[in-house]
């Protein structure tokens, strides 16, 4: 049974939630508060966070950004009424999967989290260390050693990079990545192609003509 851990201080909308995800069989946790929620995430492992923006203590952009350096890999969909593209953004680039705005149908959230859910069990995985070249990744520290540099990941950088080691050698098209990694559709393309520069950067000697992740022309990118 998954575990989701409901992070909401509206009391109505926090009963819809778990009575909704009950009846579909999840185990429900809840947290009011931003600490609150880095406390349960930590204590109860959940399998799914659902989270929401305007908490108190903390908001949900930090309980996001704190999530991710406790090491927490459990899927984020994050649940808010700010609906401004920035707000979107932002909240995709600190790590969540989706981004749903309120007020929402009961029926998309549920679908949608099991789309979450459905993927992490797909997700491939590769041994903790991987390594080719100068490089060693640790997957489970989210980490980058290039030589005897130290190199932190991003959330969406570990997505992908664990993407490409799963089908090494294969190439991975652009719209793969994004079914894979993002949900959001406020996301395109760019996106990936500006994750994949910032991973180059990080693992080529010349970023600019790279070695490792390679561009397959009109498909998308591999590892090689």
């Amino acid at each position: 049974m998954y575990k989701i851990l409901i992070v909401e201080d509206d009391k109505n909308i926090m009963t819809g939630l778990v009575d909704n995800l009950e009846l579909e069989g999840y185990k429900t946790i809840i947290a009011r508060d931003g600490k609150e929620a880095l406390r349960q995430a930590r204590e109860k492992a959940p399998d799914l966070i659902i989270l929401d923006i305007m908490l108190p203590r903390l908001n949900g952009f930090e309980v996001c950004k704190e999530l991710k350096l406790l090491g927490v890999t459990a899927p984020i969909i994050i649940l808010s009424a700010r609906a401004q593209e920035a707000d979107k953004v932002l909240g995709l680039e600190l790590g969540a999967d989706d981004y749903i705005t309120k007020p929402f149908s009961p029926r998309e959230l549920v679908v949608r989290v099991k789309a979450v859910l459905r993927r992490m069990e797909n997700t491939f995985k590769p041994d903790d260390i991987y390594e080719f070249g100068n490089v060693k990744i640790d997957f489970k520290k989210y980490m980058i050693y290039k030589g005897q540099e130290e190199i932190k990941l991003t959330v969406a950088e570990h997505k992908i990079l664990r993407l490409l080691v799963a089908t090494r050698g294969e190439p991975v098209s652009r719209h793969t990545m994004l079914a894979q990694i993002w949900t959001s559709e406020d996301v395109t393309t760019r996106t990936v192609d500006t994750h994949i520069w910032n991973l180059r950067e990080k693992i080529e000697k010349d970023p600019s003509n790279p070695v490792f992740i390679i561009t397959v022309h009109r498909v998308g990118y591999k590892l090689v």
